[in-house]
């Protein structure tokens, strides 16, 4: 039963957002916070499975929050809550280590969704803004010189997290168990030294041009 934290600066939102989670046996909320700082000190605390985080704090930006949060619990997901889809923001949070965007006037059981989704492992990068901001992710040595480490298997997978399939999906197309696909997606983070399934999604549209994915059937 995912563990669920919820920052943001208001306290009507952190209400209904509070009163959402209580209808669902399946989640369970165990914070929430206000501030940057509070944010930061209470994932510290109770060490929560996901978190809703709202762009703008007031003593600082929910990126910087995830990213702080990000370095010291890299297992915690963060899913970031924004009125708009602003594409620095969306890129900025990706690199710090988000799992996905929702907008806040997103449905409660598509929000509710969402959350279990990560909590799994999965991403909520739509394809569409995954094509359209982060080709922000350049080409770097590092990565060019790692990419032909990559088995045409993992290649296949790092397409699918591209098109926005979950693991689930990925392993019908591949005719692999759900372990195995994550076990893929941990190889391929380390290889092309990348931190999270959004990332990997982002690498793949920037740098597809450059992989040669062999028909698999």
């Amino acid at each position: 039963m995912p563990k669920v934290m919820i920052v943001d600066d208001h306290e009507l939102v952190r209400l209904g957002l509070k009163g959402l989670l209580a209808n669902h046996d399946n989640l369970t909320f165990v914070a929430e916070a206000g501030t940057l700082k509070d944010a930061v000190a209470k994932a510290a605390q109770v060490r929560p499975d996901v978190i809703l985080m709202d762009v703008r704090l007031p003593d600082g930006s929910g990126v910087d929050a995830c990213k702080a949060i990000h370095e010291q619990f890299p297992d915690v997901k963060i899913i970031m809550l924004t009125s708009f889809p602003d594409d620095e923001i969306v890129i900025d949070s990706i690199m710090a280590g988000a799992s996905g965007f929702v907008l806040k006037e997103i449905k409660g059981n598509s929000l509710v969704d969402a959350i279990q989704r990560v909590a799994k492992g999965e991403s909520l990068l739509d394809p569409n803004i995954t094509g359209k901001v982060l080709n922000f992710i350049k080409d770097s040595s590092k990565n060019n010189d790692n990419l032909d480490k990559l088995s045409p298997q993992e290649l296949k997978v790092l397409e699918l997290v591209s098109e926005g399939k979950t693991n689930k999906e990925i392993g019908c197309i591949l005719y692999l168990s759900e372990k195995t696909v994550r076990n893929h997606l941990s190889r391929i983070m380390k290889k092309l030294d990348l931190s999270n399934r959004a990332q990997a999604a982002a690498y793949y549209v920037e740098h597809r041009k450059l992989f040669t994915t062999p028909n698999m059937s």
